[in-house]
């Protein structure tokens, strides 16, 4: 039976919480992603994905060159252990 390891992406793409929507949107175009985690001082706290760009950010016309990725990025983080199946 495969696990959650077997079908993660490897290695895992994040952002500090700090940077902003369109440094984010960026390095998503750059590595070919949808989503990429959010770093608080290197500890996971959230995710923000393309969905959440568009409905939170470019949808209510916020500045994404301002916007912080904080300030949009889904919270809390659900996490699993790789190992289960």
């Amino acid at each position: 039976m495969r696990t959650i390891r077997d079908v993660m992406s490897k290695p895992v793409v994040t952002i500090e919480e700090d940077k902003t929507v369109v440094e984010a949107a960026k390095l998503m175009g750059e590595k070919r992603i949808g989503s990429l985690i959010v770093t608080r001082e290197g500890e996971p706290v959230g995710i923000l994905t393309e969905r959440d760009i568009l409905t939170k950010a470019i949808a209510c016309d916020l500045d994404i060159c301002k916007l912080k990725v904080k300030e949009i990025m889904s919270s809390p983080l659900i996490v699993v252990k790789p190992d289960i199946t």
